[in-house]
């Protein structure tokens, strides 16, 4: 069925997605390491099996691994090896250590401490004394919480594009005449990354289909993160049109180019407005404060962290170093599917000076240098000469 837009004023084709539930309740991801040239489903079934995929990277994108763990433990649950409760505080006893080891394998990305959060606060309610029954109704509870984090996530994400495209286009829309606008993305944050739709891939196809875009520009960042190649295959099934571009070319794009906006995703967006996202985010930030260009962070209310005051309070992962010695692809000469190593050898391979690697996942953008945060509940806009964004007011 083909997924309506926001606007409502004509349908998209069929979105990919990265998780699907089987008609037999079976939970499947697309191995996202093999994309896009190779497209795999593997079966999670257990809290471990999900551990590996989001540790891997085989599911990327922070609604998506916070589904992906949500769904992991529905499925724990309703396995036929699923273990029996005599009281709702047995229950609370056996998943409190499955939502710590969860969180606990992509720990910058709040979303997913934000579902575990919310299972959480049903075992703190109703995890005390009882029978066997109520511990039977706990299950199901948590269960039934588990599909929600998943499901909420695709009407979150349209209402955010529409939100997002209307911001926009009333800012640059119009403009010396233009039609439509030239926008800027980093890394992937369409359907791919989330339960649907997208977050910032969201905002361009909303703005796509209302007819008020001209090119998507999207830049490649570490050879392994893919970002860039997972972004070309959503906005390729979308027959969007669109550009690549390496991330040290942003500047040369914006130097040349009347570019409408810079519209990013967030891994933890904190109280002051600073935003954690994909390495590379942070310099496009400057780039567009210096070419006077609008920057949009678009992101689930579940991505704002209110507990921290500052992005200096945000745990940033360091990846390991063979991610950036290493990238895979199609080789064009046999059609297989190759790694090769673009360093030299031994780089990123032991403590000695000469052989470092710094491969942060993300980084932070300081919200002096956000535009406006776009979640589903509205848009704050960042004030002139202010180096702080009121993000409560759209929680």
């Amino acid at each position: 069925m083909a997924s309506q837009a926001p606007s409502g004023s004509k349908q998209l084709p069929d979105m990919m997605t990265s998780i699907r539930i089987t008609a037999q309740g079976d939970v499947e991801i697309v191995d996202q390491l093999l994309l896009p040239h190779t497209v795999k489903w593997d079966k999670v079934s257990t809290p471990e099996e999900a551990f590996d995929a989001i540790k891997s990277m085989k599911i990327r994108g922070a609604p998506a691994i916070a589904s992906l763990a949500a769904l992991s433990i529905r499925s724990h649950l309703s396995s036929a090896n699923a273990p029996t409760f005599a009281s709702p505080a047995e229950v609370a006893a056996h998943v409190s250590p499955i939502l710590d080891y969860l969180q606990s394998s992509r720990p910058t990305a709040v979303n997913l401490s934000e579902a575990m959060n919310r299972i959480r606060a049903v075992l703190k309610k109703e995890g005390g004394a009882g029978d066997a029954a109520a511990a039977t109704d706990l299950v199901e509870t948590l269960k039934a919480m588990c599909f929600a984090v998943h499901e909420e996530d695709m009407e979150r994400n349209r209402t955010m594009g529409r939100l997002g495209a209307e911001w926009l286009w009333k800012q640059r829309g119009g403009k010396d005449g233009k039609k439509a606008l030239k926008v800027i993305t980093v890394c992937n944050t369409g359907s791919l990354a989330t339960s649907g739709y997208g977050t910032a891939i969201g905002v361009i196809t909303a703005l796509f289909e209302a007819d008020q875009l001209d090119t998507a520009y999207y830049a490649q960042t570490t050879p392994y993160h893919q970002g860039s190649r997972l972004t070309s295959l959503e906005l390729t099934t979308l027959r969007i049109p669109a550009c690549m571009i390496c991330d040290t070319m942003l500047g040369s794009l914006m130097q040349h180019n009347d570019i409408d906006g810079v519209i990013v995703g967030a891994d933890r967006i904190v109280k002051n407005g600073d935003t954690a996202n994909k390495i590379g985010t942070y310099q496009a930030a400057v780039l567009a404060q210096r070419h006077g260009v609008p920057f949009i962070v678009a992101a689930p209310v579940t991505t704002v962290d209110l507990s921290l005051e500052t992005g200096a309070e945000i745990h940033i992962e360091q990846r390991p170093p063979v991610e950036a010695t290493l990238v895979r692809g199609r080789n064009v000469e046999t059609g297989g599917m190759s790694v090769v190593r673009i360093s030299p050898e031994g780089v990123g391979a032991g403590p000695e000076p000469w052989n470092q690697v710094y491969n942060p996942s993300f980084d932070v953008t300081p919200a002096e240098l956000i535009s406006a945060v776009v979640t589903e509940k509205g848009v704050a806009v960042r004030a002139e000469g202010a180096k702080s964004i009121d993000v409560a007011s759209v929680c």
